[in-house]
Parts: structure tokens; sequence; C-alpha cells
């Protein structure tokens, strides 16, 4: 047997390779929708790719099943659990089998067995693999590991309210818990020295204490998981509620997308390129312009109306919050030197943001589009940027507003007197409630989410608008006034 871990950091998710090399078949699990890696790896290994399955209707990233299944003619096993609202309809025509609990299915010696295991969302399964071709010194096939999938992490579980409060399913926090509570009984019950697979890694929006490591066992996880720990169902579920993080808002399209079908990556179209005229026919018409290059690039002078989302470790989550379904969105790339770098940059753009339903670009243009706005005499606008002991200054003058954009805990956790709380991803919804009869100064942790935010404020018509040099660390070092709880 075989098994590859093969790990998107972007989205910190975890999909898998199972192959059976005595019939050079391979099985999927959890894939993501750039199937490349998955390809790539059952070729090298000599392998063809025979199942796709996945443990749930996800909510984080667009599915590869679908595209997995058209490029292989693998066939799909996905769950048949949660009821008629959590079935998947984009299946006619795709070889495929609906499990349900005590189901089970094989990719030649390899098997799966089947555990409905509803909390996270109601149809959700966890998968207990067996390699039937290893035996015990008593002759018997055991289980080696299990796919938690979003069920059980390393240190943590799966969150029931994403269904509550990304995708508006009324009251559904709280019997998700509940089942949760329920569905840990059957961890429990799993022999200690199963290995524990988990579809997330640290930074996930999908729990809120995920391990940075990559696997567990169920008898460590008994050990230390916090939920495991906890006897009483309802202290369970307040435990489970609390402290959640704010779900990111496309939570709610890639669970509808995942559940109907995602388009089929050879069917979207080439992205055009953007063009002066272009550009400006996109700030005219209020669609989302973003500028990929880094914040101080962008800080030091970039075309009025655009906004900054820097192409780096969190660009797909900070798209996802702040770019539209809707509607079209354009981008400047960051490179427009060697051709070479060019496409490679944006061929790594184009993945990142297909990976959450982002298929709408309506053109991508260069940094070449700054040097022909400013040569047909129009000027570039920059971010300025504020010292702590300036701003302490000003704050007590009452000169100036300041936003906070983190995330809820961290500003519970303390934050600067005076200042005014609205998490970056809610900001372009919120901003009209700010004022405009002074200057604003934004700020974040250390200053990477601030810069994103003066740029939403900027084109919206917010000026002017600054960022606190260092984020609340900067002032925190420099013995500024103590931070209110």
């Amino acid at each position: 047997m075989l098994l590859k871990y093969i790990y998107n950091a972007d989205l910190a998710q975890a999909a898998y390779l199972v192959g059976c090399q005595t019939h050079g078949v391979a099985l999927v699990v959890d894939p993501g929708r750039d199937i490349r890696p998955y390809l790539d790896e059952a070729a090298a290994q000599g392998l063809r790719i025979e199942a796709v399955t996945e443990t749930h209707i996800h909510a984080d990233f667009v599915s590869g099943a679908r595209e997995l299944a058209a490029a292989t003619g693998a066939t799909l096993y996905l769950s048949a659990e949660g009821g008629s609202d959590w079935q998947y309809q984009y299946l006619a025509g795709i070889s495929h089998r609906l499990l349900r609990d005590g189901d089970r299915f094989f990719a030649g010696n390899i098997r799966l067995d089947v555990l409905h295991t509803p909390g996270h969302t109601p149809e959700h399964i966890t998968l207990l693999l067996t390699d039937t071709a290893a035996r015990d010194a008593q002759g018997a096939a055991r289980p080696m590991g299990v796919f938690t999938g979003d069920f059980v992490f390393v240190g943590d579980v799966g969150r029931p309210d994403l269904l509550e409060r990304a995708a508006g399913v009324k009251d559904s926090a709280v019997t998700g818990a509940r089942q949760m509570f329920r569905s840990l009984d059957k961890f429990r019950a799993l022999p200690d020295y199963l290995q524990v697979w988990p579809g997330h890694g640290a930074g996930s929006a999908c729990g809120k204490a995920l391990g940075a490591i990559p696997s567990s066992t169920v008898g460590y996880e008994k050990l230390f998981n916090w939920a495991l720990a906890i006897a009483d169902e309802n202290t369970f579920v307040a435990a489970l509620l609390d402290s959640q993080p704010e779900p990111p808002t496309y939570f709610a399209q890639m669970k509808r997308v995942n559940k109907e079908g995602p388009a089929l990556l050879a069917d979207l179209p080439v992205w055009p390129r953007l063009t002066l005229d272009g550009l400006e026919a996109a700030l005219a018409a209020k669609w989302p312009v973003v500028d990929l290059r880094p914040a101080e690039a962008f800080a030091a002078g970039h075309i009025p109306g655009t906004i900054n989302i820097p192409f780096g470790s969190s660009f797909v989550t900070w798209a996802g919050w702040l770019l539209p379904y809707d509607r079209p969105h354009f981008l400047i790339a960051v490179t427009d030197a060697d051709p070479t770098e060019r496409a490679r940059e944006r061929d790594d753009i184009r993945r990142a943001l297909r990976s959450i339903g982002l298929d709408q670009t309506g053109g991508v243009g260069s940094p070449a589009l700054l040097r022909q706005w400013a040569a047909a005499g129009r000027p570039l606008q920059p971010i300025g940027a504020v010292a702590p002991e300036t701003l302490a200054q000003r704050m007590q003058a009452g000169e100036v507003m300041v936003v906070d954009v983190r995330a809820a805990g961290e500003w519970e956790a303390g934050h600067l007197p005076g200042a005014h709380h609205c998490m970056l991803g809610d900001l372009p919804a919120q901003a009209a409630t700010l004022p405009q009869d002074r200057p604003i100064v934004v700020h974040c942790q250390v200053g990477t989410r601030a810069a994103i935010a003066a740029s939403i404020l900027q084109a919206q018509g917010f000026d002017p608008v600054e960022t606190l040099t260092g984020g609340i660390e900067a002032w925190a070092a420099a013995g500024l006034p103590q931070l209110c709880h």
C-alpha cells in the first residue's frame, strides 16, 4: 500500500492519494480543484486513479472530485447521509456510488469502511482504511487509519456553526454541536493505534485550535484533544461554539458550488488582457480592480479606485472575503518583465482564485498600466503611514478616527483606547457607517490587513487614510497607553 499526503498551504487543506501497487490503482480522498498534484503523483507511482471520495460537501475550497472524474473516468464515492438538503446534484452521467453508515468500498486491496459522523456538517462521513493484503499474526486484516476530514483534527474538532453563520441555515449550530458530541463516541470506540489523517491543518477556519502537525493517532487525540476530554453534552456544546473565528463570506458560496457541481476548468474562458481603457471602464462600472503588488509598492502609488490584495500567503483568504461572486473582477499582476515569469505568475494567480471558485476574472494586466496612467498625466494615489507615538498624540487631540480591522477575538484580547472595531472582511459593507469628517488611521496586528483595509476605504472615497506602522505590536512595544480589554 502507498499513502501520499498532498497539502495546499494556501488553504491549509490536506488531500490523500492511496495506492494499491498490486492492482496498479489509486484512490484520492478530499481532492482540491487543481488536480495536477494527484495526476502527477499517480503517474510517478505507476498507478491509475480509479476512485475518488470526499468526507463531506466542503465549504472552504472547490472540490476536485468532479474534475478528477472527468479527467480519469474514476468512480465517485460520496455521502448519501444528511437528508435531502445535503445531496450531491451533479452526478448524472458520472460513475458514482452513494454511501451510508456501514457501507464499504474498495480500490484494489484497499478497503474503506464508512462511518456517518455528523456535526461539522449533516452529511459528513469518516473513512476507515484497511489494507486487506496485510495480515497480523493471527491472519486478520486490521484497519490502519482513519480519514477524518473535518470531523477530528489534530487537537481540535470541526466547527458546527458554519451552516448557520456562513450559509444562513437557521438554528443549525447547536444541533450540529450536539451531533458532534454523539459522533465523537464513534471516534472513542476506535482502536488507539489507528492513525488519524485529517482534512485540514493549522490556519484553517474550519476549527479554532487546529494543530500544525499533519497527522495523529486515535489514542493521542483521546489523551490531548480538548473536545474529547468533555463528558457533559451541554458543557461540550457551549465550549465548541465559543470563540469560533469569523467564517469567510465565500464559505456559503463553496457549499452551493460543491453541492451543485463546480464548472470544469476546461469550460472556463481564457483570461483577456486588461488594457488601460478596460481598466477605466471597470472602475467606472464600480467593478473591483485588484492590484496584487506588495503593500509597500501599492502604498507608494496606485491607480485611484483600485484595491490592494497582495499576492502572497493570505491572498486566497482575503480574495474570498472581499471579491464578489456575482460580477467580474479585474487584476493588476506583479510581474511585467520576463514573459516566462509573467506566465508562471498568472498561472499561480489563476489557480489560487479558481481554488475558491472565483472564476469571474474579466481581465488581467501588468504594472505597465500604472506607467500608462501616469504618462497620461493622471496622478497615482499614495497611502500614508503614521508612527505609534504620533498616532497617540493625534488620538489624544481628537484629530483622527482609529479603525481596528482585526478579528473579534484579537479585539477582545486588547485594543487601542477609543478605537472603532470593524473586522477586515466586513469593512466593504460597513465602511459607509464610518465618519468622513476627519482622517482615518487603520491598524491590525502588524500591518498586512491594515494595508488592504486602507485601500478599500480609499476606493470608497475616504481621504485621507493612513495605516499604523507596525500595527498594534509596534504600539505595545513603544510602551503606549495600556490596551483596553
